[in-house]
């Protein structure tokens, strides 16, 4: 008799069986299946189809916070949900925002990127860049090229921090006409390819960084 149940429960896992059982399709879960029924059922009746704009959380999924009280007279005991021990249960301020209880916090263990990214001034424009292919095609023979002329053309169109920029010239394309370029910097290969064409270039002084030592030596030399 217990060789026949043994052989029985064999025969279920094994052979024919076994291949029928892999063959059936999966039951979804219970909730999971009520969630589809109710959904299907409420678009039935209201003729309107599940989307997007008439998507909302569960019932009973998202709560309001628990508006503790102070004090025996509000009715949630002597602690009012705060508990007898720990700083969130003292009077007074409570814990800073991003405080881990002393590890180190989450801003401080995560990397930080570099440059403009990470809030560095290395990634920020010092200067504002056009290419010899832009002088090329906006300037003729014997015209003056400065950020001036550049943004009467059009060919610039500054605005806010941009404007208080140096000019750069850079050295992408060719120049085959004769033109004054007055500019506060210039690439080596732009300069190379300007003084080949026989351009006249003319490096402007930048503006000079203010350094304490610097103004007390003017202030001095002033009084």
């Amino acid at each position: 008799m217990a060789a026949a149940q043994m052989r029985t429960s064999a025969s279920e896992f094994c052979g024919k069986g076994l291949q029928v059982r892999a063959n059936r399709p999966m039951r979804a879960p219970r909730a999971v299946a009520a969630v589809v029924a109710e959904v299907q059922a409420e678009g039935q009746d209201d003729g309107e189809r599940l989307r997007l704009n008439n998507l909302s959380p569960w019932p009973g999924s998202r709560r309001k916070a628990k508006r503790k009280g102070r004090g025996h007279a509000a009715g949630q005991g002597a602690s009012c949900g705060f508990g007898m021990r720990g700083q969130k249960s003292r009077s007074g301020p409570g814990v800073r925002p991003g405080f881990e209880g002393g590890q180190m916090p989450l801003y401080r263990r995560v990397p930080k990127l570099k440059g403009i990214a990470g809030g560095m001034s290395a990634g920020k424009d010092k200067f504002v860049n056009i290419n010899l292919r832009d002088i090329a095609e906006n300037f003729e023979a014997g015209s003056e090229v400065s950020m001036e002329s550049l943004q009467a053309k059009r060919v610039l169109s500054l605005s806010g921090k941009e404007k208080s920029l140096p000019l750069k010239v850079l050295g992408d394309g060719e120049v085959k006409v004769q033109v004054t370029v007055k500019a506060a910097a210039f690439s080596k290969s732009a300069k190379e390819k300007l003084e080949a064409a026989g351009c006249t270039v003319e490096l402007l002084p930048m503006k000079e960084k203010w350094t304490r030592k610097a103004h007390e030596a003017r202030m001095a030399a002033s009084s």
